[in-house]
């Protein structure tokens, strides 16, 4: 009769990763996810190094007004006689300090309150979720320009801005995953054994919450990046002569069947960075997923012998 050979370390034959390490893994196996990460560091470090690798993006030189992309001018002039590729390398520190410091914002407002509302319940939740519809009805667009003329222009108020109209996303998912997370038995036994309810909050509750909330987050950059670069567009985003993308293909509209080059490297640059970022939020959901196969490393096997 076969017998089961005696497992001499019981307590080490199988290893699982944690779960941000299983993540990373997940991640680093995820091609496309892969793909937008390097995009979005090849531009960063752009933006990073933009002084060094790029000339004065004010810079005018009346000799050379709307040439198109040469050796010594890659993407062409405008029609000041400004370098496209200087402003264009710019530009992109306006697109990520956008995307990020906003995103910053949003957690700060949007999390708190969400997970206030579901951790707490009864008139609270219904309180905060009644003023998060009351933001939630008026139109983005709209909100943000009346705040822009409250707040005035200067490019912080631009983050604060976008902000307070896109928080309340993040305060509804950050509600629904409390709500699902203090239902849970690991949840009822900390309460059990008499652990304080901010402890159980910040200890149990948010770390088994944040997945879904870190894929909504970086599937919102190319939103706010599209918001600055429809509000720089209008004519309210930044400030001349601060380069934007936006600012750049709205002074190039007017020129687009002449000088197509004024509006096509700044939305190349708007697409590529927006398609980045969603490629990294598909990613993450993919990596995040609970329901993906856990991968275990088996130090012992389990033989069997006659």
């Amino acid at each position: 009769m076969a017998r089961a050979a005696p497992i001499d370390a019981p307590s080490d034959s199988f290893q699982f990763d944690s779960l941000w390490a299983l993540t990373a893994k997940r991640l680093l196996r995820h091609k496309v996810a892969l793909a937008g990460l390097v995009v979005i560091g090849v531009i960063a470090l752009a933006a990073i190094f933009a002084p060094i690798i790029s000339a004065d993006p004010n810079a005018q030189d009346y000799t050379v007004i709307n040439h198109g992309p040469s050796f010594s001018h890659w993407f062409g002039t405008d029609y000041l006689g400004r370098d496209i590729f200087s402003r264009v390398v710019h530009g992109a520190r306006v697109s990520l300090m956008v995307g990020i410091f906003t995103q910053v914002i949003i957690l700060a407002i949007g999390l708190p309150l969400g997970a206030l509302a579901g951790y707490i319940g009864g008139k609270t939740d219904n309180f905060l979720m009644r003023f998060v519809d009351i933001i939630y009805a008026f139109p983005d667009l709209l909100f943000i320009i009346l705040l822009r003329s409250v707040l005035g222009g200067g490019i912080f108020m631009l983050f604060l801005s976008i902000a307070l109209v896109s928080w309340v996303d993040i305060a509804r998912l950050a509600r629904g995953q409390v709500l699902v997370a203090k239902e849970m038995d690991y949840v009822k036994a900390a309460k059990a054994l008499g652990a304080p309810p901010r402890w159980i909050l910040m200890k149990h509750v948010l770390p088994n919450s944040i997945g879904p909330i870190i894929v909504a987050v970086t599937f919102a950059v190319p939103r706010a990046i599209f918001i600055e670069t429809a509000l720089s567009y209008i004519g309210i985003g930044v400030r001349p002569p601060t380069p934007s993308w936006g600012s750049m293909v709205q002074d190039g509209y007017s020129l687009i069947f002449a000088s197509p080059h004024l509006v096509l490297f700044p939305t190349i640059a708007i697409g590529l960075l927006m398609m980045a970022f969603t490629f990294l939020g598909d990613g993450l959901r993919d990596a995040l997923d609970p329901r993906a196969p856990l991968r275990a490393r088996t130090s012992h096997r389990i033989t069997l012998s006659s």
